[in-house]
């Protein structure tokens, strides 16, 4: 299997995906070769300054954690640990966050074996690895192994409670499918979708898929923004947090770290889209669920 760089620098640095490009081979997407190491670096960029937030350890530590946590178990459930404390090590912006080198460097500089361990595609018929998706190391934020989860746990946070994003990277359905809408930039309606699966209002794989194609349409014609306002954004709280970084701990392992100190989503406005979508969610089609009225036709 894929092994950790061989080196591995003090500090975080820029890939570009022209760059990341010569290092999907066949060999790393099967999981049978490394990441030439000295080789990779000296394509990658450099940040303008040094800072602890950018420093490599803290990640490459946290990513043996998770892979020694959930090593008997499916990689899956990694997601939900991850996550969290991903976005609080890193404690970017969303600026930041959207440079798409980042990414592919924790991927390929920092991680490649972990995206190896969590993405590894299993075929059923035959019972063998059929190798990772390019994606995973090279792709968009809702699909790129580390961007995803950061990006989970910074569009479901609620101010700095990380709880919903636990329980969204709980769910791979909500985690793959909600993560890929506008909508879920609207904070109310991230909460509501995450309290609809704390309430167990919806439940299964397919039911989630169900919720956000209806929360997604009805964004067509409703204005989410205006039936449930949200509170105006204050970004004093993030560049405090972002600062703090430069003295901060390593995040902890068995209670969830604390994100930016920013004012939590008006209870009004979640509660009144919960209510909106579960509503939505009655009236909409779940792939291989009968209806009562489909069985008595």
């Amino acid at each position: 299997m894929t092994d950790k760089p061989a080196h591995l620098p003090e500090q975080l640095a820029l890939l570009s995906d022209l760059n990341a490009a010569q290092y999907l081979t066949e060999g790393l997407l099967a999981g049978k070769e490394d990441v030439p190491a000295l080789a990779l670096n000296k394509n990658a960029e450099s940040f303008p300054r040094e800072e602890a937030r950018k420093a490599s350890r803290p990640v490459r530590d946290l990513v043996d954690d998770a892979m020694y946590l959930y090593k008997d178990d499916k990689p899956t459930k990694a997601d939900a640990w991850l996550a969290p404390r991903l976005h609080a090590t890193l404690r970017l912006d969303r600026r930041e966050a959207a440079d798409r080198r980042v990414w592919n460097y924790l991927a390929l500089g920092v991680a490649p074996d972990y995206v190896v361990w969590r993405h590894l595609v299993e075929t059923k018929e035959e019972e063998k690895l059929s190798g990772v998706a390019g994606a995973r190391f090279r792709g968009a934020h809702y699909t790129q192994a580390f961007a995803r989860l950061w990006w989970a746990a910074e569009l479901f946070r609620n101010g700095a409670d990380y709880g919903p994003a636990v329980t969204v990277c709980t769910h791979q359905d909500m985690l793959n499918t909600a993560l890929r809408l506008d909508v879920i930039d609207h904070r109310p309606t991230a909460q509501a979708m995450v309290r609809l699966i704390e309430r167990g209002t919806v439940r299964t794989g397919r039911e989630i898929n169900a919720l956000a194609r209806a929360v997604n349409t009805s964004a067509a014609t409703l204005m989410y923004d205006v039936l449930a306002p949200d509170t105006e954004r204050d970004g004093e709280p993030l560049r405090q947090w972002i600062a703090a970084a430069e003295g901060a701990m390593a995040v902890p392992r068995r209670t969830l770290p604390e994100g930016p100190e920013e004012e939590r989503a008006p209870e009004g406005s979640v509660a009144a889209l919960a209510d909106h979508f579960a509503g939505l969610f009655t009236d909409a089609p779940v792939r291989g669920k009968v209806r009562p009225d489909d069985s008595e036709a």
